[in-house]
């Protein structure tokens, strides 16, 4: 169970770490030689999430009609 729990927390703070560093490298550079660009690109990482959550969707319908039937 502590394993589980460390690895969720694990990615929990990867994301998080990547998404807090791209929110300040967005802003605009201090100087000419210094260029913010994002560690991740975040619609890219928000169309994978949706196509996620729909197949677990229809993999959890498609589980309960076979229980129920």
């Amino acid at each position: 169970m502590r394993l589980l729990l460390g690895i969720i927390l694990g990615a929990a703070l990867t994301v998080s770490g990547a998404f807090l560093h791209d929110n300040w490298a967005s802003k605009p550079p201090t100087t000419e030689i210094a260029e913010a660009r994002p560690m991740v690109n975040w619609d890219v990482v928000n169309e994978n999430w949706r196509v996620v959550r729909q197949r677990a969707r229809e993999a959890w319908t498609t589980l309960s009609h076979k229980v129920t039937s």
